[in-house]
């Protein structure tokens, strides 16, 4: 299959005329120079190769003319205009899912047509995210060529190793469109001694008669297109190795940007959700029936400092609603838990009277008149087991894939869902010899799964297959691989950040099977990952995720449901409209009261709205009663 793409989303165009409107009046022209030969080698036998005139953009508007113009463009947009031409910075903001990529990517070609600009540069923060743009780049070549009048453009990215690609840059006459990770030039020395500590774009290299690589760029006066630059450009070492490139403009395109220049056009996440553009989210935290029927308690910390002496400690508490609620609570020693004024009078917690609480450094603990327990510093009674909690996302994300699979099947939309794990051995890991071993999330959702699919219910979903088999074959795990091969010389599999080299092909093989993921004809319908797919990768049927790490950031949280934001497609690549088909279900592992508040928190400060007085009714509970746990929605 593969994925058909609209060129008449007003939203779209919009952003992309209102990037190229800012050279509105330039007439088209390029300056050309003197580029070195490369000395020659075998490998650098191509064509042009001879060519010694370097072609650059040219731009022949003054300072006024670009503030005029952006001035009429934010003025148009809504946005506030820009005081001062203080720099050829700009921003773009568009909320993930809208297609960021597909709007920067149409405006080379808009500028080039308007303008006859040349030489571009769009600028990642990890591997993730430069396999996702190259990527982009091979799916859309045939949509551009038929929109631009089939006009000639080469794409490549960036490597060190292949310095006839900087030098064709410089001298093809075509459409030019390099990708470069931030990393390949954030090290810059003008000492000659401290050279070779440099990245090999900004070393003299021999074979280019002495010059470096970066001075072909420089003359090019390239307009460079930052993709998430919240990640990007945030030191200073970052922001000097973007002016290196002697760009003619920065663009930058993000959801969440940090640093906000001359704003261009700004899509965010309520416009988006209004304007149906991305899935709406609905986010489900499960509880253990009965969790909370236990006495819990917690010794956070405790203080001799003042008297008397206190501990912090974590009980369960019922609150006036009736509500239980895992709240914290200071006592001294005869305190009684039972009282309401700690756990709001709830008899589990009979007998815990406060005796002793040592405060000897390394040895902290509070024990109990009537109890047993002895608590040191960090331990905890009544909590109930993590891998029963995972247990039940695991099953309640298998169960809403499914009843999603029932619905969206019969019109040739295939469900993904995706994982978020803690530690990749938990999903995979390797016996002495090498040999892969299932990793107990593994076990879990084969378990999980052969009892679900054989619900009367889902018989149509599975007639003729084998149902003590089908559960391996339709889940798989995509993590950054260790130097290390295993007994039949497959790499092995290691956590890492997405930034590093061992995460590369992690990134070739799930980008490139994109098409193939959404084919029927593929098996693969549960992704399981550690880092490699928070951001960068995205997939438009992604309807659950459901996150099995321990996720504090809310930036990350937005990351990760962002892989999932994207309106689907059919099997002829067709994006399918409308809520009733693109719900995104995130399987939270922390109560959905937090999750959402936080989530809300964040976007209430980034667009300046307050959620329950001008947008109440993107927020709605639904309870759903299941037997052995409670789950509640948040529908966003």
């Amino acid at each position: 299959m593969k994925i058909q793409f609209d060129p008449n989303l007003d939203f779209q165009k919009q952003a992309i005329e209102s990037v190229a409107g800012v050279f509105e009046g330039q007439e088209i022209c390029q300056t050309n120079f003197t580029v070195a030969p490369l000395q020659y080698t075998k490998e650098l036998d191509l064509p042009g190769m001879g060519n010694n005139l370097g072609i650059g953009n040219r731009l022949k508007l003054l300072p006024e003319d670009i503030h005029k113009n952006i001035r009429k463009i934010q003025l148009k947009n809504g946005l506030a205009p820009s005081e001062k031409m203080d720099s050829m910075d700009f921003t773009v903001e568009m909320e993930t899912g809208t297609g960021k990529t597909y709007v920067y990517l149409r405006s080379i070609f808009e500028m080039n047509r308007l303008y006859g600009f040349t030489k571009f540069i769009i600028v990642v923060p990890s591997i993730a995210i430069k396999e996702g743009v190259y990527k982009s780049l091979q799916i859309t070549v045939d949509h551009f060529r038929e929109l631009y009048e089939n006009v000639s453009f080469d794409y490549f990215v960036y490597d060190s190793s292949k310095l006839s690609d900087v030098r064709n840059f410089a001298t093809s006459p075509d459409i030019q469109v390099m990708v470069i990770n931030i990393d390949a030039f954030r090290k810059s020395f003008s000492d000659p001694e401290k050279e070779n500590k440099a990245n090999i774009i900004h070393r003299s290299h021999d074979r280019m008669t002495g010059a470096k690589p970066i001075e072909y760029i420089q003359e090019t006066n390239p307009i460079v297109i930052v993709d998430e630059p919240q990640s990007v450009d945030t030191t200073s070492k970052s922001k000097e190795a973007i002016r290196s490139l002697n760009p003619l403009c920065t663009l930058r395109y993000s959801a969440t940007h940090v640093d906000k220049h001359h704003m261009l056009y700004k899509l965010d996440s309520v416009d988006a959700y209004e304007q149906k553009l991305v899935k709406q989210i609905e986010v489900a935290g499960v509880e253990v029936k009965d969790g909370h029927n236990k006495a819990y308690i917690k010794l956070l910390s405790v203080n001799n400092k003042k008297s008397p002496i206190s501990a912090k400690i974590e009980i369960d508490c019922r609150m006036k609603n009736g509500n239980i609620k895992r709240k914290t609570v200071v006592a001294s020693s005869g305190a009684d838990l039972l009282d309401a004024k700690y756990s709001g009078g709830r008899d589990i917690y009979d007998g815990y009277i406060v005796e002793d609480i040592y405060c000897e450094k390394g040895n902290e603990y509070i024990s109990f008149t009537s109890k047993p327990e002895i608590l040191k510093l960090g331990q905890a009674i009544g909590e109930v087991d993590p891998d029963e909690y995972k247990l039940l996302q695991i099953r309640k994300t298998i169960e809403e894939h499914l009843d999603k699979e029932m619905r969206l099947r019969p019109q040739g939309i295939k469900v993904l869902s995706l994982f978020f794990i803690d530690r990749v051995a938990n999903y995979r890991w390797y016996d002495e010899d090498g040999n892969p071993q299932k990793g107990k999330f593994a076990l879990m959702f084969e378990e999980e799964y052969a009892r679900a699919i054989r619900k009367p219910k889902y018989n149509t979903l599975f007639e003729g297959a084998d149902l003590d088999t089908v559960a391996a074959g339709v889940h798989n795990g995509y993590f950054a691989v260790d130097k290390k091969k295993d007994s039949s010389g497959n790499e092995m599999l290691k956590d890492a950040s997405g930034n590093t080299a061992a995460d590369e092909s992690a990134y070739n093989l799930i980008m490139k099977e994109k098409e193939k993921l959404l084919s029927f004809a593929s098996k693969l319908k549960f992704i399981f990952s550690h880092s490699a797919l928070k951001e960068g990768w995205d997939n438009p049927n992604v309807f659950q995720i459901c996150t099995l790490n321990e996720t504090n950031s809310v930036i990350k949280k937005r990351q990760e449901i962002g892989r999932g934001l994207r309106i689907c497609v059919n099997q002829d690549g067709e994006r399918v409209h409308g809520f009733e088909v693109n719900t995104l279900t995130v399987m939270a592992n922390e109560s959905y009261e937090k999750f959402a508040e936080q989530l809300q928190k964040e976007i209430e400060q980034e667009e300046g709205i307050k959620f329950g007085v001008v947008e109440e009714h993107l927020f709605a509970n639904i309870v759903v009663p299941v037997d052995d746990y409670t789950n509640e929605y948040l529908g966003v």
